[in-house]
């Protein structure tokens, strides 16, 4: 997907995008479209989609999840505001968590920023334990730095115990 140039990036910021309702492969490309036509961001690289397992509550249909590494002039409080516009853009439902979802959009990482908001976490706080988050950012960013845990996204996915089935769509 190609975007424009703007100047002026100040934050990398690494997103996981997921779907398993409704047209989970067009809900992901219509986020990915709205973030790329947000004014004060940049979409640089997207993973390919993958199928995936839920995790906690499992009995729902499979997700298909990819991640996206975007460039913001934005400040995370306001980027967060930003991607939960596009959720309800794309037509998001709220329910309980871990439930079905049209469109999910979660910040990872923000740098080697910690953030600790009442309204966003970075790094995400289960990142490291969710093989749907780890596998498709280690596809675009395997060096993209947990500054809590000292690793790299590569490391993280090396070790996670998480075995819950990711395969390449």
């Amino acid at each position: 997907m190609q975007v424009e140039d703007r100047e002026g990036p100040e934050h990398l910021a690494y997103l996981s995008l997921g779907a398993n309702i409704g047209d989970r492969e067009h809900a992901i490309g219509r986020a990915l479209k709205l973030i790329a036509a947000t004014p004060g961001l940049r979409l640089r690289h997207v993973s390919s989609l993958y199928a995936t397992e839920p995790v906690g509550y499992t009995d729902q249909p499979e997700f298909l999840n990819c991640a996206a590494v975007v460039e913001s002039s934005l400040q995370p409080i306001d980027l967060l505001d930003r991607l939960r516009a596009i959720e309800r853009l794309v037509g998001r439902v709220g329910r309980s968590k871990w439930r079905e979802r049209e469109i999910d959009i979660d910040i990872v990482l923000v740098d080697r920023e910690i953030i600790d908001m009442e309204r966003l976490i970075v790094p995400h706080p289960e990142m490291h334990r969710r093989r749907f988050v780890l596998e498709p950012l280690a596809e675009i960013a395997p060096d993209a730095f947990h500054p809590v845990l000292k690793m790299t996204v590569a490391q993280l996915l090396d070790i996670t115990e998480d075995t819950a089935r990711v395969i390449k769509s």
